[in-house]
């Protein structure tokens, strides 16, 4: 027994010369050991911050979902014209047929989107916040092109976690022309003469740059991109199109919101779409 003792001391002084930073192992000169982190403790030392995004694909509570919709913007020499369906689907479900896409947010401007309609909402609501703060501030309202500046850098600022929205935007500008914007999620746009979003959209942009052909924005010099047609020719020609990509599209029908605007002021018509 004293040969073992002995010898297992013989050991723990090797040790001790081996590594002089490591404490000594005798029973008297021990020092109480750390105790091990709580459970909660280590697991929180381990987690790693995440994005939102990420975060939500893994809990299986994935947010975005595309209730449908199409949206289409003609602008001309002195107006312009914003439509849009009323249906609001999930899938092969329709929520609901009468449901309105486009806000009338600045002076003379109007906004057509399509894609998630809770992001659309929260959208609109910020947009008309912030425009109701540039009247006050500046005893005036926000003109279209100023209104799609905000827009760019409002859906700019979610890029990170964007709305999941895609938006034309139409109206007339300071010179009393007709404008159009169109947007992707993540604020990039450009002014154009014609626009199509949504679920429709590669239905219609083939037969509007048919009968539209807007010049492209390379030529030198640069050419002005409103359309050629009359108001009424624009309006007759949103009515086809739209009569036409309800027969592809489920998520495009049962009405037609036609916004026009012009100098005299602003005026919807409806017209019913197929509702199958």
């Amino acid at each position: 027994m004293a040969s073992w003792e002995s010898d297992q001391g013989w050991r723990k002084a090797q040790r001790s010369e081996a590594c002089p930073f490591q404490y000594s192992l005798s029973s008297s000169s021990s020092t109480p050991a750390t105790p091990p982190p709580h459970p909660e403790q280590a697991s929180r030392r381990r987690r790693r911050p995440s994005s939102p995004i990420a975060a939500m694909s893994r809990r299986g509570d994935w947010v975005y979902e595309n209730n449908g919709g199409t949206c289409v913007a003609i602008a001309g020499a002195d107006y312009c014209v914003v439509a849009a369906d009323t249906r609001l689907s999930v899938g092969y479900n329709i929520l609901t047929r009468d449901h309105s896409k486009i806000c009338e947010l600045a002076d003379k401007c109007a906004l057509a989107s399509s894609g998630f309609q809770g992001d659309i909402k929260a959208l609109h609501k910020n947009l008309a916040a912030r425009e109701l703060l540039y009247q006050h501030q500046h005893n005036k309202r926000m003109s279209c092109p100023a209104m799609a500046q905000l827009l760019s850098n409002t859906l700019y600022y979610k890029r990170f976690f964007p709305y999941y929205a895609f938006n034309v935007l139409g109206g007339l500008d300071s010179e009393g022309k007709g404008c159009v914007f169109t947007y992707d999620a993540v604020g990039s746009y450009e002014r154009t003469g014609y626009s199509a979003q949504g679920t429709g959209s590669a239905l219609i942009m083939p037969v509007l740059d048919n009968q539209l052909k807007s010049p492209s924005p390379l030529l030198l010099p640069a050419r002005d991109a409103v359309t050629p047609l009359s108001e009424t020719e624009a309006v007759d020609l949103v009515k086809d199109v739209f009569a036409s990509a309800t027969e592809r599209d489920i998520y495009t029908g049962d009405k037609l919101e036609i916004v026009v605007i012009n100098k005299a002021g602003t005026k919807r018509e409806y017209i019913d779409l197929r509702k199958d």
